[in-house]
């Protein structure tokens, strides 16, 4: 099969389109024929091997000491199951199905069945590799970390990416009054995603604002915690989810403070994991199935320009969700990059 494989850590440039062997399935394992895979800000850091602090500590999430742990970069994917274990009783071939998964990258992908979910059908497998982790990510950073109710004011800084997307709907979905914080060109997306007011970051700091929020989703990092703090209420709650700019510790020195910071506050200051599991999708199939979200896509690529997707990403510049697109070989030669 043909696979994206990352041998070292370093740049997009690195990344080789090679032919590989075929994975192979355990008994709780499902074999996937990947039709899309999307690309997230984790295999970007992965593939730079930062922030350098997880090559110690972080083989579970992709970082191993000297390369990345799994030689097949992605995680987001989408496809049909081409074959199962003997103990899966949950899919079967034909079926089509969407997960995060390591190795995503791929023509093939072997998957614990725990981490997949049966595909949204209102969806193409494009749409479907673009809500993985970023709508679980929005989801469980506003309903678990946030802890959002009907008519509270929630406010999502970076709200034009690739969670800030999902998370502008899913506030909406929560019964939020939502402002989006994002730039000039992007305001009338996400205004149409339901954002009940639109700042342009450009015009307006929302820290300097009069307003006040309950919730703050913050997915950027660009001011201090002392300026966010100022525009939440007196119980307000500040979620953080970024990968922040420090080379060395990434967002970990904002976590920690947050965490000394929260004890000495009236405000909640948390971070969490994102937990990509079957039944986190099960809500996320539901909501679309149901109208109540909606991805969105920048781009679409081909597999062997899977280097130029994570350049563009890397750009800070998408809307939404970056996507490969891996169907037959035939019809990936007609595949252009959207524009």
């Amino acid at each position: 099969m043909q696979a994206i494989v990352q041998p070292t850590y370093g740049s997009p440039d690195d990344l080789q389109l090679r032919d590989i062997d075929q994975p192979t399935i355990g008994d709780h394992d499902v074999l996937v024929r990947v039709h899309a895979a999307s690309v997230n800000t984790a295999d970007r850091l992965i593939l730079r091997g930062r922030p350098y602090l997880m090559r110690a500590a972080g083989s579970a999430l992709g970082f191993g000491p000297r390369r990345p742990t799994f030689a097949v970069p992605g995680t987001d994917l989408a496809g049909r199951v081409a074959a199962v274990g003997s103990l899966v009783t949950a899919f079967r071939p034909g079926d089509e199905v969407y997960g995060n998964v390591p190795g995503a990258i791929a023509e093939y992908v072997a998957a614990p069945d725990s981490a997949l979910a049966a595909k949204p059908s209102s969806l193409s497998f494009q749409q479907a590799a673009a809500m993985p982790l970023a709508a679980l990510t929005a989801l469980q950073g506003l309903r678990d970390a946030g802890q959002v109710q009907p008519g509270q004011r929630v406010l999502i800084n970076g709200a034009s990416g690739g969670v800030g997307t999902y998370a502008v709907q899913i506030a909406k979905v929560l019964g939020a009054e939502v402002t989006a914080v994002t730039s000039g060109p992007n305001v009338e997306m996400v205004r149409s995603l339901g954002a009940d007011h639109v700042i342009d970051y450009n015009r307006e700091d929302f820290t300097q604002s009069p307003g006040r929020y309950d919730v703050i989703l913050d997915l950027v990092g660009n001011h201090s915690l002392s300026a966010r703090r100022r525009a939440l209420t007196a119980t307000g709650t500040l979620v953080l989810s970024y990968v922040g700019t420090n080379r060395w510790v990434g967002p970990i020195g904002h976590i920690l403070a947050a965490a000394v910071l929260t004890r000495f506050t009236s405000h909640r200051i948390v971070s969490f994991t994102t937990d990509a599991t079957s039944a986190g999708l099960l809500v996320l199939t539901q909501l679309t199935d149901d109208g109540k979200i909606v991805p969105v896509i920048d781009r679409t690529y081909r597999l062997n320009q899977a280097a130029e997707a994570i350049r563009y990403l890397e750009t800070g510049r998408a809307r939404g969700k970056v996507i490969i697109s891996i169907g037959d070989r035939g019809a990936l030669a007609a595949l252009t990059p959207a524009t």
